[in-house]
C-alpha cells in the first residue's frame, strides 16, 4: 500500500468501533488522529492529551483514569489505541552526551513519560479491549531504546525510558494474551520525522518522514500486524527491532 493512500485497517479490525490517539497534539499524533478520522472503519476517533477535552496527561493517573470512564460511556468497543507521547528535550532538559550529565529529576522526568504513564495508560485502557475479535494497543518507543542495537552510547535517559517501555509492551502482553487471546499489545518505532521533538538532532543523510508520511507507515505496520506479533517491538516498515 502506498504511504500516501488512506491507510484502511478494516480488513484487520471489526468494524464500529472506536479508536483513540494519545498524544493527538503532537506532530505524529496529529497525523495519525487525521488519518483515522478518514477512515470508515471507526464510529468514533477520538483524540485525548493535556490540552484535548478530556484532559489526559501521561503524569496524571487520575486523568487516564477519567479518559478511560469516558470512553467506557460512549458505549462502543475500543479496537485501537496508538499512544504517541513521548519526551526527549525541553524545559533545560537535554539528551545526556556523557554520565557526567546525568540529572536525577531529568531522569526522572523522561521515566515519567516514557515509561510509567504508558503503563499506567495498559493499565486503564487493555480492559476496555474487547474479549472477541482483533484489536491492538500501540505505543511508540524508539530504537534507541534497543539494548541489542546501542553502538553509539549518549541519551542515558532517554534510551533507558524507551527500554522500560518495551519490558512493560512484553510484559503486559502476556496477561493480555490470556484474557483476550485476539488483542495485540505492540511497541513501535516511527523512525526519524519531522518534529519538534527529533528536530535539534536531524542530521544530513538521515531518512527523515513528514508526520503523515510517519502515520500511514505506523498504520500499515498495524495493519501487518500477525496472531503472534502481540509483545514485539516493530520498525514503521513493519520490521522487527531488537531487544
Amino acid at each position: 500500500m502506498s504511504p500516501h493512500s488512506v491507510n484502511d485497517v478494516s480488513e484487520a479490525i471489526p468494524p464500529g468501533g472506536i479508536a483513540i490517539v494519545v498524544g493527538a497534539s503532537g506532530g505524529i499524533g496529529g497525523a495519525l488522529y487525521r488519518r483515522l478520522s478518514l477512515q470508515s472503519c471507526f464510529s468514533t476517533v477520538l483524540a485525548l492529551g493535556r490540552g484535548i477535552s478530556p484532559a489526559l496527561d501521561l503524569t496524571d493517573e487520575e486523568s487516564m483514569a477519567a479518559a478511560a470512564r469516558h470512553v467506557t460511556g460512549l458505549g462502543g468497543e475500543l479496537r485501537l489505541l496508538i499512544d504517541a507521547s513521548g519526551l526527549l528535550h525541553g524545559d533545560g532538559m537535554a539528551p545526556e552526551k556523557s554520565w557526567r550529565d546525568l540529572d536525577p529529576a531529568h531522569m526522572a522526568r523522561a521515566f515519567a513519560v516514557n515509561a510509567i504513564g504508558p503503563a499506567l495508560l495498559m493499565k486503564h485502557f487493555l480492559p476496555l479491549l474487547p474479549r472477541q475479535g482483533r484489536s491492538v494497543f500501540a505505543t511508540l518507543s524508539a530504537r534507541v531504546g534497543s539494548i541489542g542495537d546501542n553502538r553509539l552510547g549518549g541519551w542515558y535517559s532517554y534510551r533507558a525510558s524507551k527500554a522500560a517501555l518495551n519490558q512493560f509492551v512484553r510484559t503486559a502482553s502476556i496477561e493480555l494474551g490470556r484474557r483476550q487471546p485476539a488483542a495485540i499489545c505492540v511497541a513501535l518505532h516511527p523512525g526519524t520525522v519531522s518534529t519538534p521533538l527529533s528536530a535539534p538532532f536531524v542530521k544530513a543523510g538521515l531518512d527523515v518522514q513528514t508526520p503523515e508520511e510517519a502515520a500511514a507507515r505506523l498504520l500499515d505496520t498495524i495493519e501487518g500486524l500477525g496472531p503472534g506479533s502481540s509483545g514485539g517491538f516493530f520498525d514503521h516498515r513493519g520490521d522487527p527491532v531488537p531487544w
